[in-house]
């Protein structure tokens, strides 16, 4: 058994470090709620952009196109992963890389088959330790109040290769928020844009909607298919953040409730050898008096 000594180190060493993880969880919480303000303010404008194009090629006629839409036989795929850049969050990064790792080994026989582009620092060192082939070159972070302007620059990448051919499809894996305790690994294709030709968005009186678009609908797939992708890439990111916060939120509440367990099995130690060193005190006086009379 160690001595009272250590224990009462162990105890003490375990209660800063208590203190530290129910301050990272209160942290947490607090960004949790920031971070789930604004994925539930963004999605809104996603599912409408989606509409807009939905409705403008289900009304069109077949002379609308643009290079996005186009379903093309696929040489090269392109995977973005979204991670933290840093850790401490229960299995929220080992869990995307581990959904990757087997979409990989199901779909690819070869590392030339796709390229990685990450954003966050976790992604990127995988992919490193990985010897995956990597869009770009420096880590992208992804601070708590993240913006577009962020990832603009990878995201005007990855759109110039997609056009020019050199990659085929896009397709990100990420997080997906549920609710605070649960939270999903998904991967969504961004490029080439699926056309569902299903909006048929109707008033509360059973109206259907007419659009009338100006200048051209043409013109406006033209504008509208750009903003659609940078903004869906967007709102991912803003869904792989809130997941983190919860997610490094339940990991310090499970570390803290961890900590008080070897505090109180510390404590009950303590208690036991301070009451054997007593005991072995007592019995020396005894046995000193004892031999003394």
């Amino acid at each position: 058994m160690a001595s009272m000594r250590e224990i009462k180190s162990r105890i003490k060493a375990t209660k800063k470090t208590a203190q530290i993880t129910k301050a990272m969880h209160m942290v947490s919480a607090s960004k949790l709620k920031k971070a789930e303000r604004a994925i539930k303010g963004f999605r809104p404008l996603m599912y409408r952009l989606r509409d807009m194009i939905d409705n403008i090629l289900l009304e069109g006629d077949d002379l609308i196109s643009h290079p996005m839409l186009e379903d093309r036989e696929v040489g090269k795929i392109c995977y973005i992963l979204v991670s933290s850049d840093r850790g401490l969050a229960g299995p929220y990064n080992s869990s995307i890389f581990k959904a990757f790792s087997a979409h990989i080994a199901r779909h690819h026989i070869s590392q030339d088959e796709f390229v990685v582009a990450t954003i966050g620092f976790k992604a990127f060192s995988y992919a490193k330790r990985m010897k995956y082939e990597l869009l770009n070159e420096e880590p992208i972070n992804v601070r708590d109040d993240i913006q577009f302007i962020d990832f603009n620059k990878i995201t005007e990448v990855f759109q110039q290769d997609y056009l020019s051919g050199k990659i085929d499809s896009i397709i990100v894996f990420y997080n997906h928020f549920i609710n605070t305790i649960t939270q999903e690994v998904k991967y969504t294709q961004i490029l080439p844009i699926l056309n569902r030709h299903n909006p048929n968005e109707e008033k509360d009186n059973g109206i259907k909607l007419i659009y009338n678009y100006e200048p051209s609908p043409q013109m406006i797939i033209d504008h509208l298919i750009p903003m659609y992708v940078e903004n869906t890439l967007y709102g991912l990111i803003l869904e792989a953040k809130a997941s983190e916060h919860a997610s490094r939120m339940t990991a310090m509440k499970s570390a803290t409730d961890n900590a008080e367990d070897v505090i109180g099995t510390l404590q009950l130690h303590y208690n036991r050898a301070r009451q054997a060193a007593i005991t072995i005190e007592l019995t020396d006086i005894i046995g000193g008096a004892n031999a003394v009379n």
